[in-house]
């Protein structure tokens, strides 16, 4: 995220950005639609922006009000009440920002066959420190292996193989009371607040289809629906191919699920041990139809077994809903959901999404989540404004290519990064030990897989 600014001198040409960017999205207006609108009083864009630019400033709002550096023309009850503010609709507000984004600026920027596709993740929203949170849960971090207290920040994303938009996002609590640390203020359940707090209850797995539902309601498309093994169950499989017309790629789990297989219901291993295995340089062991089946449907699919290069005895599974693409093809769509851990990084690191925000109510969290992913919205229009050069006039627009979508080689570089993290995370070894595994390991690897990695060496 090179676009953020990491001085005060450019602080006015951020702002001045960040007040197009408004205008040019109609920031106002979709505020309005979203129930954030008033009749009388300081207007709610006013303190939108100054949401919005808080960041980029070199100083906190508290410390603007410690130091007397706060210059706007409200003060900070006013703050308050526009995020704690039960009746915006921020879900929706960052779906209708997302498809103007995503509509308006980056499809038209791209050739109408390119796969774009949408990401779904979730990733810890940590508030340890808090005790008195609303609908405060034990959360499970997979990357320090222990519970801690907070959310699971469930978000949709969109990407078209060069740029990321988060379209959506939903703050999970516990669906079971006994990891549920704060109980949730009485609302009705018909109101938006009280559906708001109904909806960070339930199975990811739901609210999930609920979002790309949604996404897909406000005018946003894509081709595939990308996720990890934490939600490839056969039931969201079949709920997206038969309820929103979405074909799945996604990483599977070596669970007992069992799925079709030549008559017979078999889990991924059991396959696996069935058939002949690809030899020699073969980009992947293993690839074969089933049928996945749940609730009363069932759907065609492919199973391709890839190579684990940390291990290798060990082997991975992706599943494609769209049994026409080619095998080198599922590999290299899936390669992009790499995006959305790129994205909780970014918001984590430079946007202040944990950090800046430290109130208690449920509703006001949605709302600093929601200003955060506006935020990236922007950097993200900006970053491909200054990559892209069929941005710059309609005459660069038709003699240029579009931006390379993202290559078979890259998707396996991706994908074993994100192996060594994982060796390294389990296995609890040093730097040194990775380095030494990862130069040993290279050197056992075929001719062409070795200049794939030497090339992604010399680029980044």
């Amino acid at each position: 995220m090179s676009s953020i600014p990491q001085t005060t001198d450019n602080g006015n040409s951020v702002s001045d950005f960040a007040t197009k960017f408004m205008k040019r999205f109609h920031l106002g207006k979709l505020l309005f639609k979203c129930n954030a609108g008033k009749e009388k009083g300081i207007p709610v864009m006013d303190v939108f922006r100054f949401l919005f630019c808080m960041m980029f400033s070199d100083r906190s709002f508290y410390m603007q009000m410690k130091t007397g550096t706060f210059r706007e023309g409200f003060s900070k009850n006013t703050i308050y009440r526009f995020l704690n503010n039960a009746r915006t609709n921020w879900q929706r507000f960052t779906t209708l920002l997302s498809a103007g984004v995503i509509n308006g600026f980056m499809k038209p920027l791209t050739d109408e066959k390119r796969k774009d596709v949408f990401i779904i993740d979730d990733s810890l929203f940590d508030r340890s420190r808090s005790k008195k949170t609303e609908l405060l849960a034990r959360v499970f971090d997979h990357c320090s292996m222990k519970y801690r207290s907070g959310f699971r920040m469930l978000t949709l994303g969109w990407s078209d193989g060069n740029s990321f938009v988060p379209v959506s996002h939903c703050l999970l609590s516990a669906a079971q009371d006994k990891n549920l640390l704060c109980e949730g203020n009485a609302c009705d359940g018909r109101s938006l607040a009280g559906r708001r707090r109904l909806q960070a209850r339930r199975k990811a797995t739901d609210v999930m289809v609920e979002l790309v539902h949604s996404a897909r309601c406000a005018g946003i498309t894509a081709r595939y629906v990308l996720f990890d093994s934490w939600f490839s169950a056969p039931k969201t499989m079949v709920a997206l191919k038969n309820g929103e017309h979405l074909d799945t790629i996604a990483m599977v789990k070596k669970s007992k699920t069992k799925y079709l297989y030549n008559g017979e219901k078999l889990n991924v291993k059991e396959i696996y041990s069935r058939n002949k295995k690809r030899r020699g340089r073969s980009r992947y062991l293993l690839s074969v139809s089933v049928t996945v089946e749940k609730d009363g449907g069932s759907i065609p699919a492919k199973f391709v077994y890839v190579r684990n290069k940390s291990k290798r005895k060990d082997w991975l599974v992706i599943v494609s809903t769209d049994t026409e693409l080619s095998e080198e093809e599922i590999i290299r769509v899936y390669g992009k959901r790499w995006d959305i851990e790129v994205f909780f990084k970014a918001c984590k690191s430079y946007l202040n999404l944990v950090k800046e925000y430290r109130g208690i109510s449920y509703d006001g969290i949605n709302a600093h989540v929601a200003i955060v992913f506006s935020r990236y919205m922007m950097l993200s229009v900006a970053q491909r404004e200054n990559e892209d050069d069929r941005t710059i006039c309609e005459l660069c627009f038709c003699l240029l290519d579009e931006m390379e979508d993202i290559t078979f080689s890259r998707s396996m570089c991706i994908i074993m990064d994100a192996l060594m993290d994982a060796v390294m995370e389990y296995f609890h070894i040093t730097e040194a030990q990775l380095e030494e595994f990862t130069a040993s390991f290279i050197q056992r690897l075929p001719q062409y897989m070795k200049e794939a990695l030497e090339r992604k060496e010399i680029v980044a």
